[in-house]
């Protein structure tokens, strides 16, 4: 039943007016005002007056065209929260992310995700700095041409603050050892280091298998004579909190695509961006989450162990 003949039947006093925004969802007051709109303009006060006129939150077609046409020619490999940050920063387009995502998703420059699987439960952050560190490195051709260097990687579970972060031929034991004496010597010694299952920190007598945490590598002997526990990963979800350095590690590639030399100080620029976004974008949400986090007295039960030894 249309809105026009309910409203005449609640007129021929055929229907209540309570039951006609019964039958219509609307509240009594604002049958109302319908019925008040059809006596001073007929049918046509009961159609919305904003049919037929353009949005004032619309964007412009000439806008839309040249975010399309700067992904397109200028930014074609960065994600759209990056594109969409990069379009405020640098072209003073300021547009939400989600008109951005849906535009690029549209237009066939974003491939849309697939639907996401069952949820799986992230392990909470550690309370304190130093009590879990990640390592981890990332191989790409970062310097735009044939050659691949490993971005080796150390971070902090509590904060995401990186404490490390260089360019090296091949992630190794000494490149590892090289990475975790730099860290210890600057910032204090950690409790646990969290990692992958590679050799040249664990050895894994069968693939797919548990770690043999008996026979130890040159850095698991080192990690174990300062007192630091080794954690290895043994799923891709269970380093998570590695995410956030991968996050890192695109815009940081991205960003050193712009650039004109490949020398050291191409590095040095690199590393730089790398660090300032770990600053920037980590420790923002840190403060957040500590925030959102209910005050405790501290008591021997919850106190985390070798808490003194942390950074």
């Amino acid at each position: 039943m249309k809105l026009q003949d309910v409203i005449l039947k609640a007129m021929a006093r055929k229907l209540t007016w309570i039951e006609a925004a019964e039958i219509t969802g609307m509240s009594v007051r604002n049958m109302q005002r319908k019925r008040q709109a059809y006596i001073d303009y007929g049918y046509n006060g009961l159609f919305d007056k904003r049919r037929g006129k353009i949005s004032y939150h619309r964007v412009p077609m000439a806008t839309a065209e040249r975010v399309l046409a700067l992904y397109r020619d200028k930014y074609p490999d960065f994600n759209v929260r990056h594109f969409q940050e990069k379009l405020k920063e640098s072209e003073d387009i300021w547009l939400s992310y989600s008109w951005v995502k849906q535009a690029l998703q549209g237009a066939g420059l974003v491939a849309r995700k697939k639907k996401r699987g069952p949820h799986r439960r992230r392990r909470p952050r550690r309370p304190l700095p130093g009590m879990l560190l990640h390592i981890d490195g990332s191989k790409h051709r970062w310097f735009q041409d044939d050659r691949y260097y490993d971005l080796l990687v150390i971070l902090d579970d509590a904060t995401s603050r990186i404490y490390y972060a260089q360019l090296v031929e091949e992630e190794s034991t000494r490149t590892v050892m090289t990475a975790l004496r730099e860290v210890i010597e600057r910032e204090g010694l950690f409790c646990a280091l969290y990692s992958d299952r590679a050799s040249h920190f664990f050895l894994t007598p069968k693939a797919g298998e548990a770690v043999d945490k008996s026979r130890l590598t040159q850095v698991g002997r080192a990690l174990k004579e300062l007192g630091v526990q080794m954690i290895p990963a043994y799923s891709p979800q269970a380093r998570g909190r590695d995410a956030g350095g991968a996050t890192h590690c695109h815009r940081a590639r991205t960003a050193a695509r712009k650039l004109t030399f490949t020398t050291i100080r191409c590095h040095c620029v690199l590393i730089a961006v790398l660090l300032a976004l770990s600053q920037t974008i980590c420790f923002r949400r840190y403060q957040r989450l500590a925030k959102s986090r209910p005050r405790s007295r501290p008591n021997s039960r919850t106190s985390p162990p070798h808490s003194s030894s942390c950074l």
